[in-house]
């Protein structure tokens, strides 16, 4: 047979290959567990028949099926939330500083919740001044879930029921924190910011109670200060060469190393360096230390 009907691999047919590769380990019953899996996924991607992008969203996925919303929520402390009874002034100056779109509103404290506000409800009382001014009046009801449900079915909650915010209570009822779509969303596609994002010279920033985004750029020592850790820099000075070290050569998006207790995610890198990390702080670590 000649080859003059042979497919190139840019090819959509190529592109189909993956999926037909896939299905044909499934039905042999291959591949066998999660790491086969994840196998496969990465030698599709040397095959040239998904591109990164594709094979870190794949392996987004595959993780928020192994993670509770424990694991991703913004923690109770650094909630910003409403009072019920606070006045439109003081209101658009918490909405203002945050430059957040929806707030837990609260009555006496974190632990009773009344409900949500959105921003955009409160622009007819900026318009009219002399409107009389009650939260209540565009307060939305809360959407309350535990600590222990699973973050995939989150995500599918928060698609089918058309919401974004939910608050996260945990086996006492109290209030441990709160979730959002973009938590999740940020899970498998990475970091979402847009032009209007605080810009800030922030070398780290917590993204939940125990995932963190480092730039590559940190020095070890302000790491260290900030995590209490003891990581050496005898040898490199930044995060990234720490990472570049452990891992023996450049890693690509989406390759994780374990480090004394800590999971280091590649979130961005190009062809010479690693530009962002996420760090996973082990759970009876201490609450790092960063800067307001």
């Amino acid at each position: 047979m000649s080859d003059d009907n042979s497919q190139s691999n840019d090819s959509p047919s190529s592109k189909k290959g993956f999926f037909t590769l896939l299905l044909n380990q499934l039905f042999h019953g291959e591949p066998k567990n999660r790491d086969d899996l994840v196998e496969l996924i990465r030698d599709s991607e040397q095959n040239d028949l998904i591109d990164p992008d594709t094979r870190d969203m794949l392996e987004g996925v595959m993780d928020i099926a192994e993670q509770r919303v424990r694991d991703i929520m913004i923690p109770r402390s650094q909630m910003v939330t409403l009072k019920r009874n606070q006045p439109l002034e003081e209101c658009l100056d918490v909405i203002i500083e945050s430059a957040h779109s929806r707030f837990p509103v609260i009555s006496e404290d974190k632990d009773h919740i009344e409900g949500i506000l959105m921003a955009k409800d409160l622009l007819p009382f900026m318009r009219a001044a002399s409107e009389p001014f009650s939260i209540d009046r565009v307060l939305r009801p809360a959407v309350v879930v535990p600590e222990s449900k699973r973050v995939d079915r989150m995500l599918k909650e928060f698609r089918s029921q058309r919401y974004h915010m939910a608050i996260v209570i945990d086996e006492f009822g109290g209030v441990s924190g709160l979730v959002t779509i973009e938590d999740i969303l940020e899970l498998i596609v990475g970091e979402i910011e847009d032009e209007y994002d605080d810009e800030e010279d922030r070398d780290i920033r917590q993204l939940s109670r125990h995932m963190y985004t480092v730039r590559a750029l940190t020095a070890i020592e302000d790491f260290n200060e900030a995590f209490d850790t003891h990581f050496s820099d005898d040898e490199v000075d930044t995060i990234g060469g720490l990472i570049m070290q452990a891992f023996g050569h450049l890693p690509t998006r989406g390759e994780t190393i374990e480090i004394e207790g800590y999971l280091f995610k590649v979130a961005m890198a190009d062809s010479r360096r690693i530009i962002q990390v996420h760090v996973k702080i082990p759970d009876n670590a201490p609450q790092p230390k960063l800067e307001d």
